[in-house]
């Protein structure tokens, strides 16, 4: 079996090459309307093979939001695993969203599904929560370094409702989003060119200075687009640790479908725009 150079190494490499931009592959029922699609496997499969015929030749990173394909079941699931292939053979890294965490033989057992090279959803990396502690990620970051993948772990999440979790202060006077950042730092020390080990860290959630950012490793940054953040507003949330964040873009670029050729142009576009406001940090 080849064994994969380490997910950072890779990223850090598709970021220069492609523009550092995620698009999200997130076909929940509104978005197959939009489309003129049935909210069935049929709508979801023309759905997701459009989208990675459309971008996973030019962007740097395609996120499938896991569930939308499991709530169609076993041929959802198989529809999920034929894009994830697809993609990866496009030169797309793909970032599994399935937002995972346990313990034990169950942590595991999720990290052989998607970390495992030999597994039909063998992911690039895939997102976790770690809020069962993070020691509860062992199994998955020990399966990760294995394997070349990496892992997104949740930190500074840009939904309301994370902050009484994350912004929680421990009895150290360290908050719970600043405990899941210095581990991640410890995980990726010495990493060179980048580490695999990231975070999600919401680009919608304004001055970020008194978190330390520099975990040496990747940033996934939801929230461009739709939900109101802009590529010009990088810079000031992520400050010096901006070279590597990776936006996701999800409706902002899947609402111009079924038209590849629209889904391409706005990918393009975000992809410009971000490199811009990076470049220009």
């Amino acid at each position: 079996m080849t064994v994969l150079e380490p997910f950072g190494a890779r990223l850090r490499r598709a970021m220069d090459e492609r523009g550092p931009l995620c698009v999200g592959i997130d076909p929940h029922a509104s978005l197959l309307s939009e489309w003129g699609l049935n909210d069935d496997v049929a709508g979801l499969e023309r759905f997701s093979r459009t989208v990675v015929e459309a971008v996973a030749d030019r962007v740097a990173v395609l996120k499938p939001q896991s569930a939308f394909f499991e709530r169609f079941g076993s041929r959802g699931v198989a529809v999920l695993e034929k894009s994830v292939e697809e993609a990866r053979a496009a030169g797309a890294l793909v970032v599994m969203d399935a937002k995972r965490g346990d313990i034990g033989s169950t942590m595991a057992a999720y990290a052989e599904s998607f970390l495992h090279k030999g597994a039909p959803l063998f992911s690039d990396a895939l997102t976790v929560s770690p809020y069962l502690g993070y020691g509860s990620l062992k199994p998955a970051v020990d399966l990760a370094r294995e394997n070349g993948a990496g892992l997104f772990v949740l930190a500074l999440t840009s939904n309301p409702e994370g902050a009484e979790v994350q912004h929680a202060v421990r009895a150290d006077g360290r908050s719970v989003g600043a405990t899941m950042l210095a581990h991640l730092a410890a995980e990726n020390a010495g990493e060179s060119p980048l580490g695999s080990f990231g975070a999600v860290v919401g680009a919608t959630l304004g001055d970020l200075s008194s978190y330390d950012l520099d975990v040496n490793g990747p940033l996934l940054a939801p929230g461009i687009g739709a939900q109101g953040a802009t590529p010009a507003d990088l810079p000031g949330v992520f400050g010096a640790a901006v070279r590597n964040v990776v936006p996701n873009v999800s409706r902002g670029v899947l609402r111009h479908g079924p038209d590849v050729t629209a889904l391409r142009n706005a990918a393009d576009r975000f992809s410009d725009e971000v490199r811009t406001a990076v470049t220009a940090a």
